[in-house]
């Protein structure tokens, strides 16, 4: 089981969109779609919950009404292997979308993209000379801009199996404010993701439109990161938060999967009830909602 999974929170769009990108990357599906349920706020008569892979990496997706909006401070950057490759994806992911940085030869690459799909997603996407992968790209900017080294230690810090592969720093007259994170890999229980700096004016930052929702095995895990991620950050419900940096995670037992879906209505219906009273989720509670008669 993947223990961090991007978690897409979509307007209306969530099938729609989880369909087109299934159809583009490789090693995609969709896995199980869930009918939105009666007692969660949402679009009714949609489907409202999606897991799905693409390049073989585990993603969520929602349909969760207009209250959050995608911004580039979080996008998935994407390793191509071939030019073919990444021209193709380009103009798939580019159709009906905003170019952020045009497809060409920078620098620090002989093919590099930045693009903003037509579901206002954002992708980067390398010429690598590699299979393809997706890891999630997390852009501090405003108030955040010169935490990313820290923040990547702090994640870091928390999770199994993490660490940090490079951090390339801005030198002088590059663009960016000299010694802040030019970019930052690092892999978090295993899976990868980036990071960097930018002191430019943005009009915009993180939001939860993209979180990151963390399977935990014990209560005691629950409580682990709950504490840690929620220091200096902001507590929310159905076991939301967000941290110090700004950055969206859901801190959530397995064992809510296991009841929610349960094929007694009444029973799942109970504990999307408890749930939706917490804020740190509580696996006793949840069970003891489930095993009302």
């Amino acid at each position: 089981m993947q223990k961090i999974i991007p978690f897409l929170w979509f307007d209306d769009q969530a099938e729609e969109a989880v369909r087109f990108y299934t159809s583009i990357f490789k090693d995609s599906k969709i896995e199980s779609n869930t009918p939105m349920s009666e007692e969660v706020p949402g679009p009714k008569g949609k489907v409202s919950m999606l897991t799905f892979q693409l390049a073989g990496d585990e993603f969520m997706a929602l349909n969760g009404g207009p209250v959050f909006t995608f911004t580039p401070a979080t996008s998935f950057f994407v390793s191509c292997q071939t030019q073919q490759e990444i021209e193709e994806l380009w103009k798939k992911l580019s159709e009906g979308g905003q170019v952020l940085m045009e497809l060409n030869k920078y620098p620090f690459s002989d093919a590099f993209g930045w693009v903003e799909d037509k579901y206002k997603v954002s992708w980067q996407l390398n010429l690598a000379g590699l299979p393809q992968k997706i890891s999630p790209f997390l852009m501090f900017v405003g108030e955040q801009a010169g935490k990313t080294e820290e923040a990547v230690h702090f994640y870091t810090s928390l999770f199994k199996n993490s660490g940090v592969a490079r951090i390339e720093r801005f030198s002088a007259n590059e663009g960016g404010l000299e010694g802040t994170v030019k970019h930052a890999s690092f892999f978090l229980d295993g899976e990868g993701f980036m990071a960097m700096d930018s002191s430019l004016e943005h009009a915009f930052t993180f939001t939860p439109a993209i979180s990151f929702f963390v399977n935990c095995q014990t209560q005691a895990e629950v409580d682990n990161f709950w504490e840690k991620l929620c220091a200096g950050g902001e507590e929310g419900q159905c076991g939301w938060l967000k941290d110090r940096y700004g950055v969206s995670w859901q801190i959530v037992p397995t064992v809510l999967g296991e009841l929610m879906s349960d094929p007694d209505a009444e029973k799942s219906s109970r504990v999307t009830e408890a749930m939706l009273k917490m804020g740190k989720l509580d696996v006793e509670k949840l069970k003891e909602a489930y095993r009302q008669s």
